[in-house]
């Protein structure tokens, strides 16, 4: 059972968040940031949930914080701000999802367990789907003898697709997770890149980049 660390200052949202999610996870939860860290040091945590607006440390901050200690488990950020910005300045510090209340805890719930699938893709290094092997120490895909060999973004792109099947990105999603934030590059880079990895990958019946018309791309991992 995974470990959630749920950051909220507010004792009844905390209860009632953890209540939910304690039917599925372990939960331990703190009032505030620096509560936050400590608990971080002491015990294995493999997912944190945070409000951002706290008295003393704020989200941000908490965040910003468990980033420079090297920390790199998974964030989701809770919060009453729905502005664009708020948002950028989440995944500006290390964020890696963002949630807007009121939380609908079926979605949070589907939010934690594509995270933590992707920190054991991560851990792991590499993504199978049949005989098809996603190797990120490589930058490689095997299939029995066949082996591809990727650029960096080309990689970066199909293996953040891979790792969450079915999940529509959007092009600023891309954008953001394989460029950067601040990248200068635009959706023109990224319909270059899908249509050369829909190229070399034509033949393969494992997997599809499908585009989502008006939206995004997903990727479909086919049985």
């Amino acid at each position: 059972m995974a470990n959630i660390l749920l950051v909220e200052d507010d004792r009844n949202v905390c209860l009632l968040i953890s209540t939910r999610l304690r039917q599925r996870y372990t939960v331990f939860s703190a009032a505030g940031g620096r509560e936050a860290l400590e608990l971080l040091g002491s015990q294995n945590i493999d997912l944190i949930v945070t409000d951002i607006m706290m008295p003393g440390m704020d989200g941000y901050s908490l965040v910003e914080t468990i980033r420079s200690k090297g920390y790199d488990t998974p964030v989701i950020m809770l919060t009453a701000k729905e502005g664009l910005s708020d948002k950028g300045h989440g995944f500006a510090v290390g964020c890696d999802d963002y949630l807007t209340k009121p939380v609908n805890f079926q979605e949070l719930i589907w939010r934690i367990d594509a995270l933590l699938r992707r920190a054991k893709i991560s851990n792991e290094g590499k993504i199978t789907m049949g005989d098809v092997i996603v190797e990120q120490s490589s930058y490689t895909v095997r299939r029995g003898d066949e082996v591809e060999e990727l650029t960096s973004k080309e990689f970066q792109l199909l293996y953040l697709l891979l790792s969450y099947p079915g999940k529509i990105f959007t092009k600023d999603n891309i954008l953001d997770s394989v460029w950067g934030y601040n990248s200068e590059s635009d959706e023109s880079t990224v319909r270059t890149h899908i249509n050369r990895l829909r190229k070399r990958f034509e033949n393969y019946t494992e997997f599809e980049i499908c585009t989502i018309r008006g939206v995004g791309y997903k990727a479909v991992i086919k049985k």
